[in-house]
């Protein structure tokens, strides 16, 4: 199945306030301010997730950027976290607060 690219889309503001990875559009940019892993909904446990999360590079104002979706269901995402791109289910994703930025 292909993969849907995305681009990303003008900001007229600075900031805005956090809100979680998964549930941020494709073409999103922004910078980690948080892992909250208790509430994502992972089949994980939150220790695990946050661990796991960690090791890829998810970490505290790191940036990142959804580079691309799947055409059905939009999951996984590709998420590019500062200059590597990550395969990542909405679910984990969920765990991760981000605050967007200027593209």
């Amino acid at each position: 199945a292909p993969v849907l690219a995305c681009y990303p889309t003008l900001m007229t503001t600075s900031t805005t306030k956090p809100q979680r990875l998964g549930e941020a559009a494709c073409g999103f940019r922004g910078r980690i301010t948080a892992l909250a892993p208790q509430e994502a909904g992972s089949s994980l446990p939150a220790d695990e997730l946050e661990n796991r999360l960690l090791e890829l590079g998810f970490v505290e104002g790191a940036d990142v950027a959804i580079l691309h979706e799947a055409p059905f269901g939009h999951d996984p995402i590709a998420v590019r976290v500062d200059n590597m791109t990550i395969a990542i289910r909405r679910r984990e994703a969920m765990a991760i607060m981000v605050e967007q930025v200027p593209a």
